[in-house]
């Protein structure tokens, strides 16, 4: 697929919304990256993570507290992947390059490649979010149908029900499959993979090893391979679920839209920020505790629009956003639980199977 462009902005609406964001830091004061808040909340889960992992690979609990621990360790993991990583990743979690470098080369550490989540998320996904053929995350082909753009098999008519099992194989396929297909072929989907120098390859291989050090012959050493086996299982399901359920809440859900360019110009309908609305849906936005454990994901519409800014900082930018869009006749998609965000990608994903 040709990378397909989108429609001239419209000047009044993008323009607007950038003037007042810009306006509301300037005004207080603040940097639009992290402050003591992301940072509390970063040192509170590495030495969660850091105090889980010694405890289960050194110390051996019994199998109850250790199954805990496992499903513990799962859902710190995602949490550093949406608090730390992802900030770090877009230029957000610090105002200066090298800690954010630092916060993105979290993913190394937890299995995953920060040089492949850049391209796949940060340059694909971010600039080309829900078109077919150029969103990687929509691409579960053949074993879910995420659009009506994609080809429908017998198996689809029940995704509804089997998404469960698929999401928690996120984690354990990304480190141990994705990642290495990406490098091999040399392509995230339909786009080409930038030219990697020697010290990405070195960096891919190195912290590849070193995962495999850390989550597999370590602790086989230290626990024997059945418990391992079992505990490392709870622990990636667990992590691979929250991971793909979050961000797939954000875009595939009963009323974000997923547009496709005209086949003749090659273009999108809608400006960039217009079509970055129609896409994208926020959930829970109210609720303290589901923002402070995926960092801010759940004002994806405000992620989306503006990538660079902290998550920290999106509570109070969502109220300028929500305003504008209504000025503007924009939709802005919002579901205000987290439950009815679930129950809406159920319906989506009922649609997919039977359209």
């Amino acid at each position: 697929m040709a990378t397909p462009k989108f429609a001239p902005p419209v000047p009044p609406f993008h323009a607007e919304l950038k003037r007042r964001i810009n306006n509301y830091f300037q005004e207080r004061g603040k940097a639009t990256t992290g402050n003591m808040t992301l940072y509390t909340k970063a040192i509170i889960l590495l030495v969660a993570f850091i105090f889980v992992y010694v405890h289960l690979v050194f110390f051996t609990p019994n199998y109850w507290v250790a199954a805990f621990e496992c499903i513990m360790l799962g859902g710190i993991v995602a949490a550093i992947g949406f608090n730390i990583m992802h900030d770090g990743a877009h230029g957000s979690f610090s105002q200066y390059k090298w800690v954010n470098v630092i916060a993105a080369f979290s993913l190394n550490l937890l299995g995953g490649s920060s040089f492949m989540w850049n391209i796949k998320h940060n340059i694909i996904h971010h600039a080309y979010t829900n078109v077919d053929g150029m969103d990687d995350d929509i691409d579960i082909q053949p074993w879910m149908r995420m659009s009506s753009t994609q080809k429908k098999y017998k198996l689809h008519k029940y995704q509804h029900l089997y998404f469960w099992f698929l999401y928690s194989l996120l984690y354990i396929l990304w480190i141990f499959v994705l990642d290495y297909s990406k490098y091999f072929t040399s392509r995230i989907g339909a786009t080409p993979l930038k030219k990697m120098n020697f010290w990405d390859h070195v960096s891919f291989w190195g912290f590849k090893m070193l995962n495999l050090f850390l989550y597999v012959g370590l602790p086989i050493y230290m626990v024997g391979f059945m418990p391992w086996l079992i505990g490392f299982i709870i622990f990636t399901t667990f992590a691979g679920f929250v991971l793909s359920i979050v961000f797939q809440l954000a875009h595939t859900v009963e009323h974000t839209s997923f547009p496709m360019p005209d086949p003749a110009s090659n273009k999108l309908e809608d400006e960039w920020a217009i079509h970055q609305l129609k896409t994208t849906a926020n959930f829970a936005t109210d609720n303290k505790v589901v923002c402070w454990l995926v960092g801010g994901l759940n004002f994806q519409v405000e992620h989306h629009l503006f990538p660079k800014i902290s998550h920290v900082h999106y509570p109070a930018i969502s109220k300028i956003v929500r305003k504008i869009c209504e000025e503007y006749g924009i939709p802005y998609i919002e579901y205000a639980k987290t439950r009815y965000a679930i129950a809406s990608h159920v319906t989506f994903l009922k649609e997919m199977g039977r359209a």
